[in-house]
């Protein structure tokens, strides 16, 4: 529920006579439940005609908090996180769909995921580019990226204080 940021009477209550209201925010785009299993899909675009820097997938705080959940409360199996990417061309007047990829979350390498901090520390890549290539279990897989997360942090941390405190701190 943490993810989806419904709560979990809006996802009850939640149809397709009842859709939610969309938000920027909103983690996915599909959801389906089944057997009390959440599949979370996140539908991503591309128009491969241009070299654009790779999209906002999911805030890493964001996730490090839902890994921190995960192993607080020992739920591995309650969720799955896919990525869909629609590879696109404009021909003529008319979009035109060039490719298709997807991917399970748990399935890549968690240190291989790239957290932009000066994009709101959202993690970001085209999922063609991402492979899924970690063979471990999701427990295994959350404390991997908790890991990968404090890492990168405390390198920005360090690096925001040597770039913007030292350097200053002779004038206070």
């Amino acid at each position: 529920m943490f993810l989806l940021s419904r709560g979990k009477n809006a996802t009850d209550k939640w149809s397709l006579e009842n859709p939610f209201e969309e938000k920027q925010n909103d983690t996915a785009d599909i959801l389906v439940v089944e057997d009390n299993f959440f599949e979370i899909i996140d539908i991503k675009t591309r128009n491969i005609s241009k070299n654009a820097q790779p999209p906002n997938i999911i805030s890493a705080y964001k996730l490090a908090q839902v890994c921190a959940k995960m192993i607080d409360n020992k739920e591995f199996d309650k969720f799955n996180i896919t990525y869909i990417e629609l590879d696109w061309l404009l021909e003529d007047k008319n979009l035109v769909c060039k490719d298709v990829h997807h991917i399970s979350l748990f399935k890549t390498n968690p240190s291989e995921l790239y957290i932009n901090w000066a994009a709101a520390m959202q993690i970001q890549f085209h999922v063609a580019n991402l492979e899924e290539n970690f063979n471990g279990r999701v427990d295994e897989w959350v404390r991997e990226y908790l890991k990968h997360f404090v890492e990168q942090a405390k390198k920005r941390a360090n690096d925001m204080i040597e770039r913007f405190v030292k350097p200053f701190e002779k004038y206070i």
